[in-house]
């Protein structure tokens, strides 16, 4: 395998790179379809290189031509190959020889572009299509795209690649009564409801974002805000209200922001993730939005990606630990700021435990942080290796040199390669020449080996602190060994991290006597955290525990983010009745889903 090589593109940037994506899209809800056409301004890199490779997946391309500055226009020849698993199909245009083989930008292309013009079909994988029914305030259709990771080439022709950056202009042209928002800076409004958008610095394919509906506006700060459904602005702004303070404690961390604005959308509840970081405007979930900003590390997250991902971004998927991993490190260190090591301690916590059940069902090759994932969906690599053990491993640097090198190492990290797309190997060279030299001997080549390329996590890993848990652990053990009554566990102060600590590590079997003590003491079953409902609803499956049920079907079918829907059908699907459930249910609740979260389950309940 070589580093820097993109397996899952068919284009070929070594030969021809788009620098800039110009689109002009009407949306059609009935049709459930984006249609126009998107202008590519384009370089020849390799002299007498004729054919240009974009990616595509599920459109109907109706024409193709090369349009000069001063409006002319001729049509260019081009074919679609076959169609490959996860990838779609090959676009290839035919273009005019360069008539100075020695220039590395042809003449023929100079003050020129190429028009593409097609339509999405409904099916695209990067947009999900809701009708009013599936939205928060149900009165109106909405529409919002997903392209990590390789989903952008389903609803735009491109070079569907993170190593290929592009700057992006947009006019997008909407139903009277809705607006348009983009991952990009917000131009004027014309009289005919048409947007207008740009994106002035470059930036990888799947962080172009799109959302079309009834969404409005509240500012937290001169440079933040949040845009909503009018049904949850209120609760948005109050949950987010520390956004510019987490901006600012970035700043302060890693240096300047350099993306002007930084707002949130809050999407409907079928989202597929967490949260996606498209510049500008984080895409986020509202299964977040507790009540009691227990859950707003995610928007650390989100934030964090400013820099470590969106700044200095993942070549390939292979090296997707390079976003992630480092990403959590940031957040992390956003959360120690903000809300007190303790805090910190427990998330850390909490994310190796889920990286260690993640791993439990991984083979050795998808336990490594530079993973080979050819032939394979690059969507299947989003587990906690690339997150936990990424941060693990700069945790582990950060002991070896101390935090403030290592934060200083980070700064210059950020400055050095920002708005590039780099590899794993690139990483680790600059590692080599600016921070391993700091301390000769320190850390080993074979530690950085072992680390990377190898499986698991290394013995000598810093580890948060067994203890952070401790009265959660005692607490539940007093409970489980009825030495003390659910109503008195003393569970008053009690954040989401710690409910979730107690939850995730009760034994596979409670007798349902214990189980309705626990919720009859706290309305576990009714939790409107999403994420302290998961853990208690799969508690519930595993025990079968049938007052939970109901709550179980409706949690299933109102939202579709896939880190909290899939762990239920996977328990359920363990069972012979908890199957026929799990089908039952998911023939409802698959319409709302997002292509991405569909995908996941279609997997799992259509096993024997």
């Amino acid at each position: 395998m070589k580093p820097g090589v993109d397996y899952h593109s068919f284009a070929n940037p070594d030969e021809f790179r788009v620098r800039h994506v110009a689109l002009d899209l009407a949306v059609s809800f009935p049709k459930k379809e984006l249609s126009g056409y998107a202008d590519l301004t384009v370089d020849r890199v390799k002299p007498g290189a004729h054919t240009l490779v974009l990616d595509t997946r599920d459109l109907a391309i109706r024409s193709i031509s090369l349009r000069d500055a001063k409006g002319g226009s001729s049509t260019l020849s081009f074919s679609m190959g076959d169609e490959q698993k996860f990838l779609g199909r090959p676009l290839r245009i035919e273009l005019p020889a360069s008539t100075t083989p020695a220039a590395m930008v042809a003449k023929a292309l100079d003050q020129s572009v190429i028009r593409i013009e097609y339509s999405t079909l409904p099916q695209a994988s990067g947009l999900q299509w809701l009708t009013p029914e599936q939205t928060s305030d149900k009165k109106h259709p909405y529409l919002f795209s997903q392209n990590e990771s390789v989903h952008a080439r389903s609803w735009i022709p491109l070079q569907d690649s993170p190593q290929v950056r592009v700057t992006y202009s947009a006019a997008i042209h909407v139903p009277d009564g809705l607006v348009a928002v983009m991952s990009a800076t917000h131009g004027p409004v014309d009289a005919n409801n048409t947007y207008h958008f740009e994106m002035k610095e470059a930036i990888p394919s799947y962080l172009i974002a799109i959302a079309v509906g009834d969404i409005k506006f509240r500012a937290i700060s001169a440079r933040t805000g949040v845009y909503t459904e009018p049904g949850m602005l209120d609760a948005s702004a109050k949950e987010f209200e520390d956004l510019e303070r987490m901006v600012a404690a970035c700043e302060k961390l890693f240096g300047a922001y350099r993306w002007g604005r930084y707002d949130l959308l809050i999407l409907p509840p079928s989202a597929p993730y967490g949260g996606m970081e498209n510049p500008r405007l984080s895409f986020i979930t509202p299964t977040v939005i507790a009540g009691d900003k227990s859950l707003v590390s995610l928007i650390a997250h989100e934030l964090a990606h400013s820099w470590s991902g969106n700044l200095v971004t993942n070549a390939t998927w292979r090296d997707f630990w390079l976003n992630e991993g480092f990403t959590v490190y940031l957040e992390r260190t956003i959360v120690r700021a903000l809300y007190g090591e303790r805090r910190e301690q427990m998330e850390d916590a909490l994310g190796l435990q889920s990286m260690r059940r993640d791993m439990a069902d991984l083979d050795a090759a998808h336990q490594q942080l530079a993973i080979d994932l050819r032939g394979e969906d690059p969507d299947d690599g989003v587990t906690d290796v690339a997150y936990e053990k990424g941060k693990l491993f700069l945790q582990f640097l950060e002991s070896r040199f101390g935090r403030a090198e290592l934060q200083t190492f980070l700064r210059g990290y950020f400055d050095h390669f920002a708005f590039q797309s780099i590899y794993t190997e690139q990483f680790l060279d600059y590692a080599r020449a600016n921070l391993l030299t700091k301390k000769p001997g320190a850390v080993t080549e074979q530690q950085i080996q072992e680390w990377v390329y190898g499986p698991g996590v290394p013995s000598y890993a810093v580890l948060p602190p067994q203890d952070v848990f401790k009265p959660i652990d005692d607490a539940r053990s007093a409970w489980l060994a009825g030495k003390v009554k659910a109503a008195a566990l003393p569970t008053k102060n009690w954040s989401t991290q710690e409910w979730l600590h107690f939850l995730d590590n009760l034994p596979p079997k409670v007798s349902a006597d214990r189980l309705i003590e626990l919720d009859s003491a706290f309305a576990l079953t009714k939790s409107r955290n999403a994420e302290i409902a998961m853990s208690w609803y799969r508690n519930a499956i595993r025990n079968d525990y049938q007052p939970a049920f109901p709550a179980i079907d409706h949690y299933l079918t109102s939202i579709g983010r896939r880190k909290l829907v899939r762990p239920l059908y996977e328990e359920l699907m363990k069972t012979p009745q908890g199957a026929t459930f799990a089908r039952n249910t998911y023939t409802r609740a698959r319409p709302g889903y997002h292509p991405i979260t569909q995908a996941s389950i279609d997997a799992l309940v259509t096993k024997n």
